[in-house]
């Protein structure tokens, strides 16, 4: 077995400083450690972070394995990771900034700020090997975009690089998803959608005149202390980044370059709402606190208490969505309505989003529990379905007391 590194670190906030709370059980989070560790040796990972949290603070923080094997670099709290589809809900929380400033309604029609979506059309029915359009019963709003219930079509092949090298702006991208025909009734089904959520982010810059990075950094991260998220790292960030590995079968894991790219040097044009911001646990615990103290963290407010109740809560009625049974959505984030499976160490009402490189982060307001895992692997099937996140989920969530 080849040796493994174990990073051992102690815990950011003391158990006794997050006051108020019932405690967690030091061996049993300890256990965590145990059980990511596993899946370094067995050849699963590469390395991991773990973060488990409450409103008051963390209660443990700890990184396992290596962050690059080539080079034999441990993987360290700070590591830096890409974080794909979790930047999701943080874009959501940009828009939400706006709609409490009265510049704009998750009612409206998204083509009140973006004109490129008037008149859209929508599929019909096929006749005589032709494409028939039709004109959809409503236009698409803002909270179909936020909830993947608009219909938008994925990005059309000239824009199938968009992600790897992001060489188009978030304009040209935003024009192409509005050009495209509804691929159903807005507000009837869910479709997971990249082009809704780098909608939002354009919708953010139109309506605040600002860049969609300019404006999170501003408006988020530097009021949340997030100094290492954002969808371009600098030099400094980039020694610690994490690689992105894949496995064949039983195989050794190998890096796999199919990642999200497009680093400034590179000639970036796209930060990537749907997917390209890099963060690390520590950050994402305080941007996951903020959600749970209600928009709220350190004495400054980010979103209204209407605002972060209207993100977190069902929206979606009965409508399936998700990649695993019993899920919901939110404005930008999963809502747990039936825990099952995957999530049964969750409470109903629980809230958070995955990433494709199999992270994860997600908080559960009945029980007061943050849980955030970082890991760098393609090739997972279902990332939110893995048995690593399963793993990890019912250890944590069982060593925090309700």
């Amino acid at each position: 077995m080849r040796r493994v590194l174990l990073a051992f670190l102690f815990v950011a906030v003391p158990l006794a400083a997050v006051r108020g709370q019932s405690p967690a059980d030091p061996q049993k989070l300890a256990a965590i450690t145990a059980r990511m560790q596993g899946f370094v040796e067995s050849g699963e990972l590469s390395g991991a972070v773990t973060l488990v949290g409450r409103k008051g603070g963390v209660v443990y923080h700890e990184a396992v394995g290596l962050r690059d094997l080539a080079a034999k670099a441990p993987m360290a709290r700070d590591s830096l990771f890409r974080i794909a589809s979790m930047t999701k809900p943080i874009t959501a929380v940009a828009l939400m900034i706006l709609v409490d400033e009265g510049k704009l309604s998750p009612d409206d029609d998204v083509a009140t700020h973006l004109p490129e979506f008037a008149g859209q059309m929508m599929v019909g029915e096929k006749a005589e090997g032709t494409l028939a359009l039709k004109r959809p019963a409503r236009p698409v709003k803002v909270r179909d975009l936020l909830t993947h219930t608009g219909g938008l079509a994925n990005y059309p092949p000239a824009l199938a690089d968009t992600y790897t090298k992001r060489n188009h702006t978030l304009a040209e991208t935003t024009i192409a998803a509005g050009l495209q025909p509804l691929q159903f009734e807005p507000g009837s089904k869910w479709s997971y959608s990249n082009p809704g959520i780098d909608a939002l982010g354009r919708i953010v810059e139109v309506k605040s005149g600002k860049t969609y990075e300019a404006f999170l950094k501003e408006r988020i991260f530097d009021p949340l202390g997030m100094a290492d998220t954002t969808p371009y790292p600098s030099a400094e960030q980039l020694k610690r980044l994490a690689v992105t590995y894949k496995r064949v079968k039983d195989g050794p894991l190998t890096p796999d370059m199919m990642t999200v790219l497009g680093l400034p040097e590179a000639g970036a044009k796209n930060p990537v709402p749907a997917g390209g911001l890099y963060s690390t646990a520590a950050d994402l615990a305080r941007f996951y606190r903020m959600m749970l103290n209600g928009g709220e963290l350190d004495g400054k407010r980010v979103l209204s208490e209407k605002a972060a109740a209207e993100m977190t809560k069902l929206q979606t009625g009965d409508i399936k969505t998700g990649f695993t049974d019993g899920m919901g959505y939110g404005f930008g984030f999963g809502h747990l309505r039936e825990p099952q499976g995957i999530t049964e160490a969750l409470s109903p009402g629980s809230f958070g989003h995955g990433g494709a490189f199999g992270t994860q982060s997600w908080a559960d307001p009945k029980r007061d529990l943050i849980l955030i895992m970082l890991i760098q692997r393609t090739g997972l099937g279902n990332s939110d379905g893995s048995a690593i996140r399963k793993a990890f989920q019912d250890v944590a969530a069982g060593a925090v007391r309700k």
